[in-house]
């Protein structure tokens, strides 16, 4: 899968999700550190990649309705240090179907993902 970590996940993620065979990039990575949140979204779109990210401002699900985009995962932890996020995000790829993540909608929760597809 094409992923794009937004800029408010660990750059350890992007080392893990590519051990695990996935083709990961950085909002870092690519300059857009600060850019709107439009912006990154445009540019993931445009990358075709699957955004992995913990800003609410990604949490409308009529503006981002599944099949409508390449993916988005929006993650919602009580609290998300860099460790937990990156167990929680680690642990979801390494365990989930995640091939069938592709143009859903998905929240992950300290206790639970909820997937929306198309």
């Amino acid at each position: 899968m094409k992923i794009k970590l937004d800029e408010n996940m660990p750059a350890t993620l992007n080392a893990i999700l590519t051990a695990y065979g996935h083709d990961t990039d950085t909002v870092h990575e690519e300059g857009l550190t600060g850019s709107s949140d439009h912006e990154v979204w445009q540019e993931a779109q445009r990358a075709g990649r699957f955004l992995i990210t913990q800003d609410l401002d990604f949490s409308n699900l009529r503006q981002f309705q599944p099949g409508s985009h390449y993916g988005l995962l929006l993650v919602r932890l009580p609290n998300p240090s860099r460790q937990s996020l990156i167990e929680h995000i680690g642990s979801a790829f390494k365990t989930e179907a995640i091939e069938t993540w592709q143009r859903c909608f998905i929240v992950l929760t300290d206790r639970k993902i909820r997937i929306r597809r198309p």
